[in-house]
């Protein structure tokens, strides 16, 4: 028969490996959200009989409400190195049945995503065996490596503009030429050590 001594080693162990999991019971959405510095997982808890409301971003709790007697309205946080406003709203469709929206910067998620394929471009690549995501963003021409903001040095060229910057030992520079057709504008293009990476869309 074990001791006492080993039960409660035994339920501690237990407790610190499926905590978390135990943690999630009341959670009732997932969202992928890609930014600049990196995509970031947002999970949301709603304990419909008590009210409770739990944020997490990247696994870290953000915002924990219990009892709360309202069971719907809004939560707003900030996610990402550059503190992007979220909201997640919380509406009654029918009976016990909530819905469950996330707005990022006040536009829905889909709204959201479509603008910013708009407004940056990326790419991933592997280098030196590690995988990299680079993010430009057009407006302001900054560009991000796995949620790092690199340095930059631009440059005016014959036929339009050179970004460079580098990656470890890795030469690394975003060309912007004209299209010479006005609806698709400038187009960017990422050239890593003379080769060039093509562009994914998130």
């Amino acid at each position: 028969m074990a001791s006492r001594e080993e039960i409660t080693l035994y339920e501690d162990e237990v407790r610190s490996r499926y905590g978390y999991l135990e943690k999630m019971t009341d959670l009732v959405a997932v969202w992928e959200v890609a930014l600049s510095d990196g995509v970031h997982k947002i999970e949301f808890e709603h304990g419909t009989t008590s009210g409770k409301r739990v944020v997490y971003v990247d696994g870290k709790e953000e915002i924990r409400k219990e009892w709360m007697f309202k069971l719907v309205g809004k939560e707003t946080f900030t996610v990402g190195a550059a503190k992007t406003k979220a909201t997640i709203n919380i509406d009654a469709v029918s009976g016990f049945a909530y819905e469950y929206t996330l707005e990022i910067n006040g536009k829905s998620l889909k709204k959201y995503m479509e603008n910013r394929s708009k407004t940056t471009n990326t790419w991933v690549l592997s280098l030196d065996g590690v995988d990299c995501r680079v993010v430009l963003e057009k407006d302001t021409m900054d560009v991000w490596c796995n949620g790092k903001k690199m340095e930059t040095a631009g440059e005016f060229v014959e036929d339009g503009t050179e970004t460079h910057f580098s990656v470890g030992d890795h030469d690394c520079c975003i060309k912007a030429v004209s299209s010479g057709k006005r609806r698709e504008g400038i187009i960017h293009t990422l050239i890593v050590d003379d080769r060039e990476i093509p562009e994914v869309l998130e």
